[in-house]
């Protein structure tokens, strides 16, 4: 699930920034305080030494904004093919014949396969903003502060990549994970976009193998997407079972 935070920073951010008239009134100093006001107001009640995970796809796309107001900060990125991101996704809409699901736009973009498919990979839609913000965050200035996570790995050796993880965010390791038991729903915010089961989570961790419901030609179309599986150019980590990335080397 997303949470309001980035959502929050954005919209006042807008409103302290050029052709807002508040912003005559606000100056230089005063933004990062009124941000990270916002922060703390969010999370009120948390301790200073708690560490808390804030959960959008935003994020890649405002690193020298998350730098400049925490800059210890760090930012975890779980990814998978995007062809496989889009067979989950087709198959959701296929579970739903019975609504027509906001995430494609409007009819155009739900008519098909492809345009469903088209439509998703828009730089400014689900998955085509998720992975341009990402690749921007990946080769960006600030990409020694993100974490790539390989989905399909986390979900073969959880107890191995949270380790990792761990080490990554400079936390003691938490033994009371349950990998047989992270079920999680969401059913209210799903229905408002029209795709039951958008964000269900099975209980048990463990990758499953399947044949994709893509068109070979689609499936082939977005195959070599994968950027995050060669580092050359970039300065963040990345945990990937092909990799092998020890613990020293996500540590370093």
């Amino acid at each position: 699930m997303s949470s309001g935070l980035a959502s929050l920073l954005k919209a006042n951010l807008q409103v302290m920034s050029a052709g807002s008239e508040a912003s005559l009134v606000i100056d230089e100093e005063q933004r990062p305080k009124i941000l990270r006001a916002i922060c703390n107001a969010y999370y009120d009640g948390f301790q200073p030494d708690d560490v808390v995970f804030d959960t959008n796809r935003i994020w890649c796309s405002k690193m020298p904004l998350i730098h400049k107001l925490y800059p210890q900060a760090k930012v975890i990125a779980c990814v998978r093919d995007v062809p496989w991101v889009m067979d989950s996704l087709e198959r959701l809409y296929r579970k739903n014949p019975y609504e027509n699901t906001l995430l494609f736009g409007g009819d155009e973009g739900r008519a098909t396969v492809y345009s469903r498919v088209e439509a998703l990979a828009h730089h400014n839609r689900l998955v085509g903003f998720a992975w341009s913000a990402l690749k921007e965050a990946f080769y960006g200035e600030q990409a020694q502060n993100m974490l790539v996570v390989d989905y399909e790995f986390l979900a073969k050796a959880p107890e191995k990549v949270l380790r990792l993880v761990y080490q990554f965010i400079d936390e003691p390791w938490y033994e009371g994970h349950d990998f047989e038991n992270v079920e999680f729903e969401a059913d209210e915010f799903d229905r408002a976009l029209g795709v039951k089961g958008l964000h269900s989570v099975r209980p048990k961790v463990e990758f499953k193998a399947r044949r994709t419901v893509l068109p070979p030609d689609l499936f082939e179309k977005f195959k070599d997407m994968s950027f995050w599986k060669d580092v050359t150019g970039s300065g963040a980590f990345v945990i990937t079972a092909k990799d092998e990335v020890s613990v020293q080397d996500v540590a370093q």
